[in-house]
């Protein structure tokens, strides 16, 4: 009778089909929320890549310079980005070259570094190159630029990530996406003389 009773419940597969599910189900979720959250990842790259190229097109214009037409145009990139993740934050940078040559290089201003530091400070004497009177590590400007000059975008994008499963698969919590776009303003006038290069000194 015991040895029935034992067969009997041996070859019992009743509750099999659950236990099997509750094994395999947070595998599949964390799949599938990973898969989303990639989805979602490349989706937003698309539409940061896209809408960067499109704004630093309207901001090349003359009147691409006003502080109030500057900011509907920015406003536009934090729209789009933020109807896809309002808790995401976007940084806007834009900078400046008299010519592509020196976008692409983006060489630091010559200066002295007396201290060995790798910047210019503590008085050290520098290489004004492009006359704004301060010392630049990339040799650019902030801002926009005259007619002609050559403008670099940057649109950095950090948000948190869809579903909590970054700590599963050792991913950081917070994504951060970067974009940049290149382009010569319109000449719509002639360009500002830059001038010969002037040796100053960096502030204390």
């Amino acid at each position: 009778m015991k040895k029935l009773r034992i067969s009997k419940l041996r070859d019992d597969a009743t509750g099999v089909s659950v236990t099997e599910f509750g094994l395999i189900a947070p595998v599949v979720a964390t799949l599938m929320m990973g898969a989303m959250d990639s989805g979602h990842t490349l989706y937003m790259r698309t539409v940061l890549d896209g809408s960067i190229q499109d704004v630093a097109r309207d901001s090349s214009l003359e009147d691409g310079s006003i502080l109030a037409k500057q900011e509907a145009i920015y406003g536009r990139i934090r729209d789009q980005i933020q109807h896809l993740n309002k808790n995401a934050t976007v940084t806007i940078k834009r900078r400046y070259y008299r010519n592509f040559t020196g976008a692409a290089n983006a060489v630091a201003e010559e200066y002295t570094d007396n201290n060995s530091n790798g910047t210019c400070d503590n008085g050290e004497p520098y290489v004004d190159a492009n006359l704004n009177e301060a010392w630049d590590s990339d040799g650019g400007d902030a801002g926009q630029g005259g007619a002609k000059d050559v403008s670099i975008v940057t649109v950095t994008v950090s948000y948190p990530r869809l579903f909590p499963v970054a700590k599963l698969i050792g991913l950081p919590n917070v994504i951060s996406l970067a974009s940049t776009t290149v382009l010569a303003n319109q000449p719509y006038g002639d360009q500002a003389r830059y001038g010969a290069a002037q040796t100053r000194n960096c502030d204390d």
